[in-house]
């Protein structure tokens, strides 16, 4: 098995080639579920990694399709939490990595049709990903995401649907609480079934999400499109063409404190003082060239560029800001990305068979940051929510340059070695033009180097039970965000933050079990210079590193489908994230829990799906408590819901017809949907919605 080909059709464009994608779920006499790479068929069975592969039907399946945290609940090693606050996106991390997030994603990678959703610094979002067309959705945990570069938990990557025939054209439409509207059309199709010289696929996708929202002053609108082209040079080489654009505008409801939450989890006391929001505002374009050298021999080459805008005006009083060293309270962002990836892929024979593959990637980022004062005055009185004078004005250029080296060796009929190595280094540089009097040139650099070895065996017991074994040093630097602010509240840069770097073990079993994939892992991963948070008030966030971490725990998954129709999930997560040395000032926390992650996770879903007619499903999730600080001094409490959702699918002829009902969170449950790490005025808590309700329809025709 090569746990480094990438298929032709679903993933040629993910840079260092580990992750599978599916093509469908125990597709007739198949018993696992299928995916496609090059040259060969294999199954999620036999890869010697923790990954999980969530199909494009499950996304959209009596499902809102708006947030990542409406599917991915099922996926072990995976903690999603839906804030209720789209100025701040979700806050997703893949065991414990990416935790101390207060807005977008980091430690992991994310890619979205083979174009990086994380910027070359590791700032990631999940805001441009169109569930309404994706085909696939792959997470990979654990010492291989570490060839991915700058990355320390995990890999998530989407890829959307290739056109094919017949052409179909797609609307559909979902109401839900709080004034929740998501609409959206959709065509696909093909010219030519892909094999010859001139064939053309393609899907073009539009939708638009608004909402009140379940909490005051957290309501916000999302416009996306997202388009694929495909054209089949001649027979041995392709070209495809993709374009994403988002556009939000979106209220910040900020963090509540227990006793705020406690009496009404929907109030935001100080978002309408400030009026706290944001707007981001991205469009990006790929272009990858893919071809057939020889029998033995791929080239694969993906480029892409994009801009992304941000404005952001935050709860930050005017006392603070009279500091002149202070950098305001709105951020004004531009930034301009783009990156190549070259690769090539030759498969031999040396006394074993062996796949051999060697990249190159490149990326690189300028960002134009500015601060304003988030207030203007009336007299002597401040008028919050409105831009001001100019604090802040800089350059910051970022990029990286990653040669990488992977190889499949197939040792024995029943053993194989999958190994590679990555060089990543990233480079920093930041040109200060705002100098004054009281606020000097806090122009500087940095660069981080690490060479990131990975490394698996896998043991094939029999025909449908694996066990491996794997090992991988991963590699997390700053980003530019996390660079931005200094602790003591004075300009510049803070650049004695370091990159962390950690060391991760693990041992997995993968077994068939009838129509099903039964699955374990247990991992411990050491990490030295952890970044963490060290003070966030009014939406901005310092950080520092933690010195020694510790991750250990156990991930057990189950996919079945049975009796026909019936299909059933369970996943559990057990992680154990402690500090292993002194982080918190005058005090010790050795031993301490790292706040913003749960102890144990668990899911479990039943659903009738037949292909037509009535289905219904239930879902059941759990999480334990979750520490808010350094020092455990308080939790958010642990939480059960129960989600339930029922539907009719109609085919008649070439029209196909989807209603469905849903409500989540069935028995009302207060409870705190995601915290806010080490908020400095104990503002740790954002609510979850009680009970609440959707309504989808969806209408399909195919031209036959």
């Amino acid at each position: 098995m090569n746990i480094f080909a990438l298929s032709r059709t679903s993933l040629p464009a993910l840079f260092i080639p580990v992750i599978f994608a599916p093509v469908s779920f125990a597709a007739q006499n198949e018993q696992t579920m299928i995916v496609t790479a090059a040259p060969q068929v294999v199954s999620e069975l036999d890869t010697p990694a923790a990954i999980s592969v969530v199909n494009g039907e499950d996304v959209r399946h009596a499902t809102p399709q708006v947030n990542l945290s409406e599917t991915l609940g099922s996926v072990p090693g995976l903690q999603i939490q839906n804030r209720q606050n789209y100025a701040q996106d979700l806050q997703l991390s893949i065991r414990g990595f990416g935790s101390r997030s207060t807005y977008g994603v980091r430690g992991i990678r994310m890619y979205v049709d083979g174009i990086p959703a994380t910027m070359p610094d590791g700032q990631g979002q999940t805001s441009n990903i169109d569930l309404t067309s994706v085909e696939s959705i792959d997470i990979l945990r654990g010492p291989f995401s570490a060839l991915y570069g700058n990355a320390s938990g995990g890999v998530v990557n989407v890829t959307t649907q290739t056109g094919k025939q017949p052409t179909e054209i797609d609307a559909e439409s979902y109401y839900g609480s709080f004034g929740s509207w998501r609409y959206n059309t959709k065509a696909s199709g093909a010219v030519g079934d892909g094999t010859q010289a001139g064939d053309v696929d393609y899907t073009v996708s539009t939708s638009r999400f608004t909402t009140h929202g379940y909490r005051d002053h957290s309501g916000a609108r999302k416009n996306l499109a997202n388009a694929k082209l495909g054209v089949r040079i001649d027979d041995a080489s392709k070209l495809t063409l993709i374009f994403n654009s988002v556009d939000i505008k979106a209220n910040d409801p900020g963090g509540l404190t227990k006793d705020e939450w406690r009496d009404n989890p929907r109030q935001s006391p100080r978002a309408d003082q400030y009026n706290t929001r944001k707007t981001v505002k991205q469009t990006q374009a790929g272009l990858r060239y893919e071809r057939q050298l020889s029998a033995q021999d791929d080239l694969s080459v993906m480029m892409y560029a994009g801009e992304r805008e941000t404005t952001q005006y935050q709860s930050i009083p005017r006392a603070p800001q009279l500091n002149p060293q202070h950098a305001g309270g709105v951020i004004d962002l531009t930034r301009h990305y783009q990156g190549i990836d070259t690769r090539w892929t030759h498969r031999g024979e040396l006394g074993v068979p062996v796949t051999l593959t060697g990249g190159l990637n490149y990326e690189n980022m300028s960002e134009q940051r500015k601060g304003y004062e988030n207030f203007v005055l009336a007299g002597s009185t401040p008028e919050y929510g409105r831009k001001g004078d100019l604090r802040r004005d800089e350059r910051n250029l970022m990029w990286n340059v990653d040669p990488y080296l992977q190889t499949s060796w197939q040792l024995t009929q029943q053993l194989s070695l999958d190994a590679g190595v990555r060089y990543s280094s990233v480079w920093f540089d930041s040109n200060d033009h705002y100098v004054t009097a009281a606020n000097g040139d806090d122009s500087g650099e940095a660069s981080y180097h690490k060479w990131l070895p990975a490394g698996s065996l896998k043991y094939a017991v029999t025909d449908g039970w694996n066990l491996y074994a794997a090992a991988g040093r991963g590699f997390e630097t700053p980003t530019i965000n996390e660079l931005s602010y200094r602790a003591d509240g004075q300009s510049g840069l803070n650049f004695n933050l370091k990159p962390a770097t950690n060391n991760t073990y693990e041992l997995g079993s993968k077994t068939r079990v009838g129509n099903g994939l039964l699955t374990a892992a247990v991992f411990r991963t050491d990490t030295d210079n952890e970044i963490v948070t060290d003070t966030s008030s009014g939406g901005r966030t310092t950080y520092k590193n933690a010195g020694k971490t510790r991750r250990q725990g156990v991930e057990l998954g189950l996919d079945q489908q049975f009796a026909g129709n019936w299909r059933a999930k369970v996943a559990w997560t057990y992680l154990d994230a402690t500090y292993r040395s002194e982080v918190c000032g005058d005090g010790d926390c050795n031993g301490n829990r790292i706040p913003g992650i749960a102890r144990n996770m668990g899911f479990a879903s039943l659903g009738y799906v037949p292909e037509s007619g009535w289905y219904a499903g239930a879902d059941v999730r759990y999480m334990s408590d979750i520490a808010v600080d350094d020092e455990n001094s308080a939790t958010a409490p642990s939480w059960t819901v129960v989600g339930l959702n029922t539907g009719y699918k109609f085919i008649h002829n070439n029209w196909t017809m989807d209603l469905f009902g849903r409500v989540d969170n069935l028995f009302d449950r207060d409870y705190v949907g995601s915290v806010i790490v080490n908020e400095s005025n104990g503002r740790y808590y954002e609510p979850a919605p009680g009970r609440n309700y959707g309504v989808g329809l969806s209408v399909a025709y195919r031209f036959e």
